[in-house]
């Protein structure tokens, strides 16, 4: 009996083989499929990406927020336009930023707890053209890769009138940062919970 425990028994896992695993299927599911993008229009595409990745959208005109990936409301091309993105414990990463290019409503963005945000995923965001006119509220909580650099990256989005800071470890020089950042955008209100 005891060689058949054995036999049977599965060979450890090397460590960090899950690990491994999941951030493989997370880089998949932020893969940008820009053929999707043409056929079903960026809002849709941006969309099926966010959902999938674990965020919420909310869409123009709707006070409810879209969280189930097979819900996702059908009708003519353009029709759904997301205003809000709500990615808390999701796993966007900055390989899937891509799909934020062609949106035109957002005025809403909360990363919350996104292990895969980092310095560079605020800096694409600021670049986003389309964010930099729509854009007016940011909050970015407990997202542990973010440092002061992602911060000031953040002086693009010349609409931004609100950001919320909370549970940033990365950022060391809060003073200087939030200086310069308010320079930059006089009008905007910024309101910290950092230790």
């Amino acid at each position: 009996m005891m060689a058949l425990g054995t036999l049977l028994r599965k060979p450890p896992l090397p460590p960090g083989s899950c690990r491994a695993f999941w951030g493989w299927l997370n880089a998949v599911f932020n893969k940008v499929d820009h053929e999707r993008i043409r056929a079903v229009g960026p809002d849709r595409a941006a969309s099926e990406w966010l959902l999938r990745c674990g965020a919420l959208v909310r869409y123009q005109g709707s006070p409810k927020w879209q969280q189930d990936y097979n819900g996702l409301p059908t009708g003519p091309l353009g029709k759904y336009k997301i205003e809000a993105i709500s990615a808390t414990d999701s796993c966007i990463m900055y390989r899937g930023f891509d799909y934020l290019d062609g949106l035109e409503h957002v005025t809403d963005i909360k990363l919350e707890k996104c292990m895969y945000i980092q310095d560079e995923c605020l800096q694409r965001l600021s670049e986003t053209s389309n964010l930099q006119k729509s854009l007016q509220q940011l909050k970015i909580i407990s997202c542990g890769n973010v440092t002061d650099k992602g911060i000031l990256a953040l002086h693009k989005l010349t609409n931004l009138e609100y950001l919320y800071l909370s549970d940033l470890p990365g950022i060391r020089e809060k003073e200087k940062t939030f200086r310069v950042l308010q320079q930059a955008l006089p009008n905007l209100e910024l309101e910290l919970d950092l230790e």
